[in-house]
This record gives structure tokens, C-alpha cells and sequence, in this order.
């Protein structure tokens, strides 16, 4: 059996930008997925694989623009993530394309992002073992509980 998926981002195209889909958002929370917003670890993946990448939508000048917009819409500006074309490119050995052709094809690749239950099931018990160690107030201790629930949530809808 294909394993279901989830998209993670919502795309606003008044605004031209993403906020985090509401049900990865509560899945996140569930799952202890959740730092600052629910997309920091995707961030790291998308660049590079460092904490770098956990700063991939900081950008604060950007949502400025945008907040008036946002909050006619019941959106907090805090919520957007817009794409800065700028951190997806490094001075190294490129760029090799244009910050405008950057942003559409990020646009694009966010737009129909989906990631797999197992996937994000795999993550959580990655992380929820480093908080173990390093921050044991915060382990989440029915894990294994809350994904065996989702699995059965997601497993009815699927069938």
C-alpha cells in the first residue's frame, strides 16, 4: 500500500506567499514537530541539511510589506512565508539562475509539496529521542500512542 501524504504549505497567490497548512500544522504539534513554526526541520533539508536552512523563510522585510494585506484577510503577517530567492542560492560556485526564476520555481516546488505520514512519523521519533537526552521535560512520552491514533485517523480515510 502507497503510504498517504500531507501537504505541509497553503499558497496565497493575492499574496504570493505560504503559510503552513492547518492540518500539517496540527500534526506538527502532535508529533513535537513544532519549533518556532512547523516547517524549521524541512528547512534545514531543503538547505543544505544545517541550521542554516532553519532560517529559510526569516524574512521579516518581506512579511512587513505584506502585513495590512494579511491582517484583512485574518492572516497574522507572522504566519506568511515568503520566499526570499536569495537564500536559495549561494556565492560559491553559481548562482546559476536569476533571483526571479529562483522564486517561481521554489514558488512551484512549495506549492505542490507533499511529504509521507512515514516520513513525518520517522522524524518525530528522531527528534523526540534527541529531546530525550537533551531536554527531558519536553520528550513526548505517548508518541508512539498519538502516531498509532493517526495512522488509524489517516488509515480510515484512505480505505
Amino acid at each position: 500500500m502507497m503510504s498517504a501524504t500531507l501537504k505541509i504549505f497553503d499558497y496565497l497567490p493575492d499574496l504570493d506567499c505560504f503559510v503552513v497548512n492547518a492540518k500539517y500544522r496540527a500534526l506538527a504539534d502532535q508529533l513535537g514537530l513544532t519549533e518556532w513554526h512547523p516547517a524549521v526541520w524541512i528547512g534545514r533539508l531543503f538547505i543544505l541539511d544545517n541550521d542554516y536552512g532553519e532560517h529559510w523563510f526569516d524574512n521579516w522585510d518581506l512579511r512587513d510589506q505584506l502585513q495590512a494585506q494579511a491582517e484583512q484577510r485574518g492572516i497574522a503577517y507572522e504566519d506568511l512565508m515568503v520566499i526570499d530567492p536569495d537564500r536559495f542560492k549561494n556565492d560559491r560556485d553559481g548562482p546559476c539562475h536569476t533571483p526571479e526564476f529562483r522564486k517561481r520555481f521554489w514558488t512551484d516546488v512549495l506549492k505542490s509539496f507533499e511529504l509521507s505520514y512515514d516520513l513525518l512519523f520517522a522524524e518525530a521519533r528522531a527528534e523526540n529521542e534527541k529531546i530525550r537526552e537533551l531536554i527531558p521535560d519536553m520528550y513526548i512520552a505517548d508518541l508512539e500512542q498519538r502516531i498509532e491514533r493517526i495512522q488509524k485517523e489517516i488509515g480510515a480515510t484512505i480505505e
